[in-house]
């Protein structure tokens, strides 16, 4: 699905809601999502599943070409991790 699919369906699901309404909604969503993670921090959502941050650490790897030792740094990667409800309904 994609951003705009999550605006429409939002928009149809409450026709009180405009368009314009709807995407404000979502964008307002995924900023909040986006500035909690990006943070360092954790956003948890029932039944859905769970946005965090995984460090990690430096470490030296090899150029498979070249057998060359690389040195890799540190990084942060956001990581998903889906709750028990959704993945109980992605495995029905």
């Amino acid at each position: 699905m994609l951003r705009s699919e999550l605006v429409t369906t939002l928009a149809e699901k409450f026709p009180n809601l405009k368009m314009d309404d709807a995407e404000a909604c979502v964008d307002t969503i995924l900023d909040a999502i986006t500035d909690q993670v990006s943070q360092d921090g954790r956003v948890e959502i029932r039944g859905f599943g769970m946005f965090q941050v995984n460090h990690r650490p430096a470490r030296t790897a090899r150029n498979p070409k070249t057998g060359e030792k690389v040195e890799v740094p540190a990084k942060a990667a956001p990581h998903f991790r889906a709750g028990k409800e959704l993945r109980e309904r992605v495995d029905a």
